[in-house]
């Protein structure tokens, strides 16, 4: 999953991105209203943490303007501003929720994880198919009753594939997904991440199966007819 936190003050976007990143989400953070439209208009983010006192203008001109173009992807407002009228009018303005400062960050990724839940995210918090199983909590992968060691890549990797079971996951996509900004990424990066997966899911003697479509990305399924 991948977080936009839009914030300026230094210490706590740190403070935030270090919580999300311990839950295994990988996050871009930057501190202005101009900045942030960029990200989103360059990224497809699972969710994004919108703070409103920002230094060129308030994060609700920022957040009108994702629903004007059609972007749905979740926001959680941050505010220091405590009048009821004001919180509702971040939610009319096409907020899904808010957190109010200063910021208790368990409560902070506890409301994201509530945020991905919903209906129209289909973002199960336990993935399953055959006799592999990932929990999305804890970051934990099983095959059977076994838990499996995979790095933290590559079980974003599964994460993705395991969402869209069954289709096609473009190789670009992958890449944008499990990579943010401030990391290197070489260009066989998601091959080796693969190909380390398929290797610990085949000694675990999992049900399942990774296969490459050439040129186009890589599927999970229960056994398929694919280019490998």
């Amino acid at each position: 999953m991948r977080v936009l936190i839009v914030e300026d003050h230094d210490i706590l976007a740190r403070a935030m991105k270090m919580a999300f990143t311990n839950e295994g989400y990988v996050v871009d953070v930057v501190n202005r209203c101009e900045d942030g439209e960029a990200a989103t208009e360059t990224v497809s983010y699972d969710i994004i943490v919108l703070d409103r006192g920002l230094p060129d203008e308030d994060g609700l001109n920022l957040l009108r303007r994702l629903r004007d173009r059609g972007d749905s992807t979740p926001v959680l407002l941050l505010t220091a501003r405590t009048q009821v009228d004001e919180r509702i009018e971040g939610l009319d303005s096409g907020g899904d929720d808010y957190v109010a400062k200063p910021v208790e960050m368990e409560e902070l990724v506890a409301r994201v994880r509530a945020l991905l839940r919903r209906p129209k995210s289909s973002l199960d918090l336990i993935l399953r198919l055959g006799n592999l199983e990932y929990d999305t909590r804890n970051r934990e992968v099983h095959v059977g009753n076994v838990i499996i060691d995979v790095s933290r890549r590559e079980t974003d990797v599964l994460e993705l594939l395991l969402r869209r079971s069954g289709r096609v996951v473009p190789k670009d996509v992958m890449e944008e997904k499990i990579y943010g900004f401030d990391d290197e990424v070489s260009s066989n990066s998601v091959e080796v991440h693969i190909s380390r997966l398929r290797k610990r899911l085949a000694d675990a003697r999992a049900s399942v199966e990774i296969k490459t479509r050439r040129g186009i990305g890589y599927i999970i399924s229960t056994g398929i007819a694919a280019d490998s």
